[in-house]
């Protein structure tokens, strides 16, 4: 059952709602005259009230619902709630940081302020500011409190899209031992198993128990001092199986499009094996046999299948100690710390590394004296010369032939990208009550450890090597310049690669890095009820809190000389290494009124403000603030309302990064493919005068070919010029409990973002250059000498940060929670969450228009964004020691963005990628109290073994021919977990 966080009976109670528990309002019985009612500190107002509902919607995932959901990840708890957009995790792997983020309101992760007791986190990676939920151990989360809209008065910066607070366990006494087993459980039984098979690739068979997941956690605690301290720590282990993309029937190879749009087909990259060879004249060859023969090279039979290699659950081992502890000292005085240790490796594999269109032109064309070209091989390089517009030949020494190389490294294996997070926090602080007053003054410390070791890719200089080749006086085969080691590379015939050639050519790349962060805080809050203070239809008087806060940030990304010069070839470019720091210095208070009490039509009403002015050293300032309204006409009703101003200062990534080129996602090239092609999807969106504005010309019109993977290149980086974006956020709501055991909530939300930190977006620069010729958009698109977009690193659309963006989500969260009394056969608990999305627009460059995501997934829009999604959960309690729970999870359908009618993202629409349906899992889990101290679990997620959507997707988010972020992507998911309490 999703928590219900009793105050005191005199309080109203805070029921989780379904699964992610709603924090409801409910009818409560008098308090015993015994009783003293105790004010509480809730998510979003530093003042203590005796009310546990605030004016903006909280939602609470207490430690029942957690149990009953199966998780032991943080990032997966959140993700099960219909607020929260999946973001990085370790379904992630091609593009993955390490790190397992929280996306509330599809605003992104450096839009939701993650907090653990009240305190923020640091960011988690040098590669990624927001906060690494990898570091809070399951085992010690008591529970999780959401706040949707911005927060940025009460918290500071980075409350855009809301909060999501992490309560620890603390004043544990005992024991406690937590053991857990997971594995997939999955029958193979999807359609597309045929198209793969077709393509002659093979079908995994069924699976009884993969993707395994093993942990352990110890948590001890006691009271000391004549329990005037008690101390907890927590120790946990958590460890998961990798799992491959071949694993699965429907990710056996990866999908592209056949029979124009209508059904899929195995695809795949054009940087393939043996080889594809894009030669001068714009045909493409590759390898035939073993004695160096050529043929045409088709992409149907020779692209490369590169899915399969792909991790689609990333192994990893991680290690958790956390430990709270407090101690009063007087009645006035309590001092306390938190102490935090995090240890995580992971692997994130993807396809082979290899030579991804290595330009073989100038000083690095192919000479007609290399001797492990076959006669076939010059017989095809001086007939393509002969046919160009000024001939040359192929047949005599100092002969060349310029041409561009694809070819897949298979011999080597896959890329892997070894990423370590080592973090360490350590909170320290006083707190107590004088009068009507309380104190809290305390300093935080954080630091994480970042390294990263990039393995089996090609270094870019010693393919240029390698393919140099010449005889020795010996008529021995060497590399022309063996200074270095270097061994030739003989791609020009099949089976001839050399294993120290490999160990030439294969070489690592190596970044490490930190991030530093210092919080140092004092705040004051207090009831002024006691000096009269108080209006005349009011029996509590104002109350008010005020404070400082001093904060500094530190990034620094080291990268070695391989990433630095854009040495590695599966890389698509340099990366550059970037530091920083910034400080700034707060100052807020908040205020709450209460307006009426007990009168008629008028329960209570009081009136909250909060306000904070934040001074960064890198010359910006913020103002923020906050208005909220409730109103209770009777004991059981309240409506609430607030308004939000709220603001985000740019990070040390966004400010500092220098600019390098990555990879972004597109179906396909507008300009790309020949105009008097039979099938129309394979012709130019575009006309050649819009193409000749991103730069191709009439001899390459006709004659631009596509990303087989559907990645191009892009120039990315900071921008130390950056402003703080800021939003408007509105919440309206009614809580009501008409009845015992029956609570109902209804909350509208809209939030605004503008001046939006944000890179303009590859796609729109190209579609804006393609329709007006703007040089604004033209000047920042890059073809290389063939026209592409793609093929090496010539070509490139740069995408660097600005202050442009703006952006509105609109939406309404509904709430249940109704018990039924079964008598003698205990309770029945029904609780349902569920979300409306309305509205997702972004306007990525002003007067140019929105477009809408809600309701879309794409290369555009992202990862899929339903307009409802729910989550119903009944539970039975039973006097016997039995609890059982039964889940049915919703995800409403969603149509592919270039369906839309909006200009900014209409596109091609392939007939059977143009929607997802709807999906609905089922999971079924119980509990057995064996004894006083043993209880066992038993959980199935995705009962019905349902597979994923099935469609064409891009990374990062998108793996495995599907949105493992979103859907279960890997069958039944069995949690065995066994709990001794001593």
């Amino acid at each position: 059952m999703f928590q219900r966080k009793r105050v005191n009976l005199a309080v109203l109670m805070a029921v989780g709602a379904l699964a992610p528990g709603l924090a409801l309002a409910q009818a409560a019985a008098p308090a015993p005259a015994s009783e003293t009612l105790q004010r509480v500190e809730v998510t979003g107002s530093r003042i203590k009230t005796l009310d546990v509902e605030g004016q903006s919607p909280i939602v609470v995932l207490g430690a029942e619902a957690i149990k009953a959901d199966g998780i032991r990840t943080a990032e997966g708890l959140l993700n099960a709630l219909p607020q929260v957009m999946a973001d990085y995790g370790g379904s992630v792997s091609n593009g993955a940081t390490g790190t397992a983020t929280v996306n509330l309101r599809n605003m992104g992760s450096n839009r939701t302020l993650v907090l653990v007791n009240g305190r923020r986190m640091p960011s988690g990676s040098p590669r990624s500011a927001a906060a690494d939920l990898n570091q809070i151990p399951v085992s010690m989360i008591s529970r999780v409190e959401i706040l949707t809209g911005g927060a940025s008065a009460v918290y500071g910066a980075d409350a855009v899209a809301g909060v999501v607070n992490f309560i620890l366990k603390d004043n544990f006494q005992g024991v406690e031992v937590d053991a857990t087993y997971q594995f997939n459980n999955h029958q193979q039984h999807n359609s597309v198993a045929d198209v793969v098979t077709a393509r002659g690739y093979p079908v995994p068979g069924n699976k009884g128990a993969d993707g395994k997941v093993r942990e352990f956690s110890i948590t001890l605690g006691g009271n000391f001092a004549d329990n005037k301290g008690n101390a907890t720590i927590n120790f946990t282990a958590h460890k998961e199986d990798a799992l491959l993309q071949s694993e699965r029937d429907f990710s056996a190879c990866s999908l592209g499009y056949a029979n124009a749009g209508k059904a899929f087909s195995c695809g795949g990259s054009g940087t393939s094996f043996p080889g594809r060879f894009l030669l001068a004249d714009g045909s493409s060859s590759t390898v035939a046999d073993a004695a160096g023969g050529v043929r045409a090279y088709s992409g149907t039979k020779d692209a490369y299948n590169f899915g399969p290699l792909n991790y689609f659950q990333r192994p990893a081992d991680r290690y958790n100690i956390s430990a709270i502890a407090h101690y009063d000292v007087n009645d006035m005085a309590r001092v306390y710390m938190q102490l935090g240790f995090h240890d995580d490796y992971t692997v994130a594999q993807i396809a082979p590394s290899g030579l991804f269109g290595f330009d073989a032109s100038g000083a690095n064309a192919i000479k007609y004296d290399n001797p492990l070209l076959s006669d076939a091989w010059k017989a095809k390089l001086h007939a393509v010369n002969q046919s160009l517009d000024t001939p040359t030949t192929f047949n005599k020494s100092g002969d060349t032939a310029e041409m561009l190389i694809f070819r897949r490294n298979v011999e080597g294996g896959g890329r892997q990208d070894q990423l370590r997070h080592t973090s360490y926090r350590a909170v320290v602080g006083v707190k107590g009550d004088v009068g009507a007053w309380t104190y809290d003054a305390f300093g935080q410390i954080a630091r994480v450890v970042y390294s990263e070791v990039y393995a089996n890719d090609f270094s870019n200089a010693r393919i240029a090597k390698a393919l140099d080749v010449v005889k020795d006086a010996s008529g021995k085969i060497v590399c022309r310049d063996a200074s270095d080691g270097c061994v030739p590379y003989d791609i020009w015939s099949l089976g001839k690669i050399d294993p120290a050639s490999l160990a030439y050519l294969q070489t690592p790349g190596f970044q490490k890095g930190f991030t530093n962060q210092g919080v140092f805080g004092a705040s004051i809050s207090g009831d002024l009820t006691q000096y009269g203070l108080k209006l005349p239809t009011a029996q509590t008087g104002l109350g008010v809190a005020f404070g400082v806060e001093h904060r500094t940030e530190q990034m620094e990304l080291s990268v070695d000389s391989a990433f630095e010069t854009g040495d590695l070839a599966g890389q698509g470019g340099p990366t550059h290494g970037v530091g920083g720091r910034y400080s700034v210095d707060d100052i807020f208070g908040e205020l709450r009124l209460p307006l009426l009490e007990r009168m008629p039509l008028a329960y209570s009403m009081n009136l909250n403000t909060t306000y904070r002015h934040s001074k960064y050293s890198t010359g910006n300032s913020t103002n923020t603030y906050g208005i909220g309204l409730d109103w209770s006409p009777v004991k059981e009703v309240k409506v609430r309302g607030s308004f939000q101003q709220a603001a985000r200062s740019p990070n040390v990534t966004e400010l500092f990064t220098p600019s390098g080129q990555g990879l972004y996602n597109m179906d396909r090239d507008p300009c790309s493919g020949d105009p008097n092609d039979p099938d129309p999807l394979k012709r130019p969106s575009a006309t050649l005068a819009q193409c000749k504005n991103t730069g191709v010309t009439d001899a390459l019109w006709g004659k631009i070919q596509d990303s087989p993977a559907g990645q191009y290149n892009g120039l990315f980086g900071g921008n130390s010029a950056l402003k703080p974006e800021t939003s408007k956020s509105i919440t309206l709501g009614v809580v009501a409990a008409p009845m015992k055991d029956l609570t109902l909530s209804v909350d509208y939300y809209s939030i605004e973002l503008k001046d939006a930190i944000s890179s303009l977006p590859t796609q729109t620069t190209l579609t804006q250059c393609l329709q007006t010729g703007n040089p604004t958009f033209c000047s920042l698109i890059t073809r290389d000498r063939l026209g592409s977009l793609w093929a090496n690193s010539a070509a490139q659309i740069v995408s660097t940060n600005i202050n442009v963006a703006k952006g509105k989500t609109v939406g309404v969260d509904f709430g249940v929670d109704y018990g039924i009394r079964l008598g003698e056969k205990g309770k029945l608990d029904l609780s349902f969450l569920g979300t409306y999305v309305k509205e997702s627009s972004s306007e990525p460059v002003p007067g140019l228009g929105s477009y809408d995501c809600a309701g879309y997934f794409g290369n555009t829009c992202g990862n899929p964004m339903p307009n409802w999604r729910h989550k119903l959960r009944g539970t039975w309690t039973t006097p016997w020691g039995v609890n059982a729970s039964l889940t049915w999870r919703y995800f409403g359908g969603v149509k592919v963005d270039t369906s839309s009618s909006n200009d900014q993202l209409a596109g091609t629409v392939n007939e059977i990628g143009a929607k997802i349906p709807s999906v609905s899992y089922l999971d079924l889990s119980g509990s057995y109290k064996l004894t006083k101290m043993i209880t066992l679990y038993a959980g199935i997620n995705n009962l019905l073994d349902k597979d994923p959507p099935v469609l064409v997707t891009g990374a990062p988010f998108g793996n495995g021919n599907t949105y493992p972020v979103l859907y279960d992507a890997l069958g039944r998911r069995v949690t065995l977990n066994a709990n001794f309490k001593f």
